[in-house]
């Protein structure tokens, strides 16, 4: 079952919706690159150090990327799975401006299937 959607970012009204795949509790924090849900569904899989208790691991994924795509914190909310690993966060802010600046990017990381 293939996606049809190559990328885990879309255009919503107010900015840009990413899919992510948390792990909660990795040894290291980091962005692994891009992977693909059981549905098809293609996703950002990202690491963070801390456990998934009171939200923590959900504050610390909003901060790594904050930190890495160089935008501020307060643009960055999770909309869906905020107890779960799979995510939805909408990223505030012109979507056009911020797709072409995060495709930028994840082909800079590689963006590649691991």
């Amino acid at each position: 079952m293939a996606g049809t959607n190559q990328s885990p970012f879309s255009s919503s009204t107010t900015g840009l919706r990413v899919a992510l795949r948390l792990q909660p509790g990795a040894r290291r924090a980091g962005v692994e690159g891009l992977g693909e849900l059981a549905d098809g569904t293609v996703v950002l899989k990202v690491r963070v150090t801390e456990p998934p208790e009171g939200g923590k691991a959900n504050t610390a994924l909003v901060k790594l990327l904050a930190k890495t795509w160089k935008l501020p914190k307060t643009t960055i909310g999770i909309v869906a799975g905020h107890g779960q690993r799979q995510k939805i966060l909408l990223i505030s802010g012109d979507p056009a401006v911020l797709e072409t600046r995060l495709e930028s990017w994840l082909a800079g990381v590689g963006g590649g299937r691991r």
